[in-house]
């Protein structure tokens, strides 16, 4: 455009007043859309990173759960074994003295220093 061109449609918006009410009016519009569609756009990153981060704690969640079926598998078996260690001690203590109960696998008194333990639970 020349620059008389540009003069001229300069002043012809400053001398109508109800044309820069409107453009001033339709800026204002756009601008509060902009902030809007902005502050959208925040509020949606900040959804997807609280999903995010859900989606970890459910990971974590799903190995416990793995975990936890691990465990629970191996009960039988666990109780299998404690059955076979209490009927071999009942063979032993039905067939051994006394005095040779002492020496069984499995049984043994163990002493434990009330002091050791207060001090050990303090710490933590």
């Amino acid at each position: 455009m020349r620059q008389s061109s540009i003069a001229s449609a300069r002043q012809s918006t400053l001398q109508n007043p109800a044309l820069n009410a409107a453009a001033q009016a339709r800026l204002l519009e756009k601008k509060k859309e902009y902030e809007a569609v902005a502050a959208l756009e925040r509020a949606s990153a900040q959804f997807v990173k609280r999903i995010d981060e859900l989606a970890d704690d459910f990971d974590v969640m799903a190995d416990a759960g793995k975990v936890c079926g691990q465990v629970l598998e191996q009960w039988p078996n666990m109780f299998r074994i404690l059955g076979l260690f209490l009927s071999t001690r009942e063979q032993r203590h039905d067939d051994a003295a006394p005095a040779a109960s002492e020496n069984l696998p499995g049984e043994r008194l163990v002493r434990v220093l009330i002091d050791d333990v207060r001090q050990a639970e303090d710490k933590t």
